[in-house]
């Protein structure tokens, strides 16, 4: 038999219950969020920490000891001069703005071809664009290495730039969602007013891609910056590193000096970071229209 007690006490744990569910939900939430930051910033600290060392500092502490001197900016100076490090940032700059741009446009063009015209094999060529990103790229590189062979390609930036200019399936598909959310009317009535496909590329369609542009600038952009492959196999000149293959060298003169390799990395580091914190609001914006058209 159910007393009036026993109800109010019913009541009220049937009130705190979803309240206790929400407090170990949000608990569980935040310290996943807290686990997640120190994974991705403790290895950043601790390579921050080390750059600012000594060598006897970087042999003997911890690595989340403080440096000694906050302002010993020495293994920066040796990761510049030693390491070539200013030669590999023009190198990755020059490779990263003509690829970058050549996909801009090459993926932009290929969507605004797919999505406002018609011909035959539409979707048997779409067909092989996934395909071909299926297939796995280590499985090609014998050929592919004897074609830049040929071209006279190989030991020059233009290895490098040519392999990152080709048709990448990630570019046209953002293209293509933003494009097809522009409206047809306004490339009809470009046309009446005697614009032809080109200009309406040039004129409407471009413009309007801004966010997607900046999406593709940052996702193609950290790839040829990280990628370490092509550099290293089509320009192994030392005089044609990038900022990961200089790095890499780094293990030779600078074997056992981490204070050094450390800098090195806060120095690579530094320009995808600026960047994305300019850009930041274009890729989320980007992303999210992406999503929803």
């Amino acid at each position: 038999m159910t007393t009036p007690d026993t109800a109010l006490a019913a009541r009220r744990g049937a009130r705190r219950s979803p309240r206790a569910r929400f407090t170990v939900g949000g608990t569980a939430k935040y310290l996943s969020l807290v686990i997640a930051s120190a994974i991705v910033l403790v290895p950043l600290l601790v390579v921050f920490l080390t750059s600012l060392k000594t060598d006897k500092e970087a042999s003997t502490t911890g690595p989340l000891t403080p440096p000694g001197n906050w302002f010993n900016f020495g293994n920066y100076l040796t990761a510049f001069q030693e390491g070539r490090l200013v030669q590999a940032l023009v190198n990755t700059a020059i490779i990263l703005v003509i690829s970058t741009t050549g996909t801009v446009l090459i993926g932009s063009m290929t969507a605004y071809a797919i999505d406002r015209f018609e011909f035959r094999l539409k979707k048997l060529v779409m067909g092989l664009f996934l395909v071909a990103t299926l297939v796995p790229g280590v499985t090609t590189q014998v050929a592919t290495f004897q074609i830049v062979n040929d071209l006279g390609a190989f030991n020059t930036r233009w290895a490098a730039i040519l392999l990152y200019l080709g048709t990448d399936i990630v570019s046209i598909y953002v293209f293509l969602q933003f494009i097809r959310s522009i409206p047809v009317s306004l490339d009809e009535a470009a046309r009446l007013d005697g614009a032809n496909s080109f200009t309406i590329y040039r004129r409407i369609i471009l413009p309007m891609l801004k966010p997607a542009v900046a999406t593709v600038v940052i996702i193609k952009g950290i790839t040829v910056y990280n990628d370490f492959y092509i550099p290293f196999l089509y320009m192994p000149d030392s005089e044609l590193g990038t900022v990961s293959t200089a790095l890499f060298r780094f293990k030779g003169p600078f074997g056992a000096h981490w204070e050094t390799i450390s800098a090195g990395t806060v120095l690579v580091i530094l320009p995808t970071f600026l960047v994305f914190l300019t850009l930041q609001r274009f890729i989320y914006s980007g992303f999210a229209a992406g999503s929803t058209k």
